[in-house]
């Protein structure tokens, strides 16, 4: 890896260590990611994700007993962070965590409500990239916003009911998905999986995150790790 290379990633490893999850970090890990050469791109990202996965696991240790305010700043970064270097197992893992995250908060007055276009959007994706226990707990997600709507006004609820049996056959769909890959072969995964096994028995062991420990459940059982 060039010099120049390791030197942007060292810098961008020093905010992570200080915790700084904002956007100029971003723009960091942004820079970083600009190559010309395909091999150093491939080179950089592999090394990034390493970085970003064990950063992610002490961050979760440390915001175990933060508030939600807090955990949702950090959650968030991560989600962007994995998004950038193409980290797409981690990126729904915590994205799955940030959407109840406000929810709870939305719950306790502080309105951050989740739409179900977002949750329908995390569901697709977690279907479109193979991850399919996931994405019925995403549909069904969206389903109960829509449920809780309470609308009256005809065109609202006619929309809805188009809505919401769009969402039952995707939801149908991954559910099938679900039984007909549960042979899946373990030789089809990638190093992303043994990062996700050391953070379900960490979570098991300190009891939190239970939403992140039952996604990653999910991710096990449907690929066999």
């Amino acid at each position: 890896m060039a010099e120049a290379i390791s030197e942007s990633i060292s810098f961008f490893r020093s905010q992570l260590e200080n915790r700084r999850f904002g956007d100029a970090t971003l723009r960091i890990l942004e820079s970083v990611l600009v190559s010309k050469d395909v091999l150093s791109l491939l080179e950089t990202r592999s090394a990034l994700r390493y970085l970003l996965r064990s950063e992610a696991i002490s961050v979760v240790r440390e915001i175990s007993q933060k508030t939600a305010d807090e955990k949702l700043c950090a959650v968030e970064f991560f989600v962007r962070a994995f998004a950038l270097v193409g980290d797409v197992e981690s990126c729904l893992a915590l994205k799955y965590e940030a959407l109840v995250l406000r929810e709870t908060k939305y719950l306790k007055g502080h309105g951050l409500q989740v739409l179900h276009e977002e949750w329908l959007t995390f569901a697709k994706d977690s279907l479109d990239n193979g991850f399919y226990a996931i994405a019925v707990k995403g549909f069904e997600s969206a389903l109960m916003c829509i449920q809780s709507n309470n609308n009256i006004d005809p065109v609202t609820v006619t929309m809805e009911e188009h809505a919401v049996n769009k969402i039952k056959k995707l939801r149908d769909m991954a559910t099938a998905l679900v039984a007909s890959h549960s042979d899946k072969s373990p030789a089809q995964h990638d190093a992303a999986f043994t990062c996700l096994r050391y953070l379900i028995l960490w979570f098991l062991n300190h009891g939190y995150f239970d939403h992140v420990v039952g996604k990653i459940c999910c991710l096990i059982l449907e690929y066999h790790i």
